[in-house]
């Protein structure tokens, strides 16, 4: 989905709901609890419901950066293992609690000290700075051997598996709950309000990443009109 577009499109929703103008392109807008006049169904439904053999939600809570590993096999299991076309699979990674993490720039990583605040250390043992998950190891390149370690179809990065048709959904619940927290144990600059770091945060994503209203609502959506499998692998 075209982030700018998204954006757009929300603003002109919560303008319309006569929601204060601070709410103008922040995905969801700025109150604590997401209305539905906040919330672009259509483009959700677009993203989410694209023609596809397949579907898989992958649910997780806890912060454990396998889960990467683990939809990057279930791509190469069903295309390869299974014969399901590449452009026929739809997988949505379903990160909230400290997992909604994986779909926060470095921006936000940086200025809310994210991995203190969820005490997330890399392979040296050092907190984490910024979201070192994000960036492609790899070029895209269908042809290569799936077996190939340094190929497109080893490579965890979230941006391969977005690129590979992967969606990556946030939850804004979640950020409200988590911007409460940071301004309480101090992590957001003096003087801003969890409004105002949540909005922060909702218009400082990773591209792509597709806001929603509360994930363990958007799970039970996916799974009865999207009609998407279900698996949970962090919590």
């Amino acid at each position: 989905m075209n982030r700018s577009r998204f954006l757009t499109a929300s603003a002109g929703l919560v303008a319309a709901a006569g929601a204060p103008a601070a709410a103008a392109g922040v995905p969801g807008g700025t109150d604590l609890v997401e209305r539905q006049a906040q919330f672009d169904a259509a483009a959700f439904a677009a993203v989410v419901g694209r023609p596809a053999q397949i579907r898989q939600v992958i649910e997780a809570v806890a912060f454990k950066p396998t889960l990467l590993a683990n939809v990057k096999n279930s791509l190469n299991g069903l295309h390869f293992g299974y014969g399901h076309p590449a452009d026929q699979i739809a997988i949505a990674i379903a990160g909230h609690g400290p997992s909604a993490v994986y779909g926060y720039s470095d921006y936000v990583w940086q200025k809310y000290r994210i991995g203190e605040f969820f005490k997330i250390a890399g392979a040296d043992g050092q907190t984490v700075t910024r979201n070192i998950w994000l960036k492609a190891t790899a070029a895209y390149d269908p042809s290569v051997s799936p077996d190939d370690p340094r190929g497109m179809y080893q490579d965890t990065s979230i941006e391969m598996l977005q690129r590979r048709g992967v969606i990556v959904l946030t939850c804004h619940t979640a950020v409200e709950e988590q911007s409460r927290g940071l301004v309480k144990g101090g992590f957001a600059p003096a003087g801003m309000s969890p409004g105002d770091v949540a909005a922060d945060i909702l218009t400082h994503l990773i591209p792509g990443a597709l806001v929603n209203p509360s994930m363990i609502a958007t799970i039970a959506v996916l799974q009865k009109v999207h009609q998407y499998t279900y698996a949970a692998l962090t919590f």
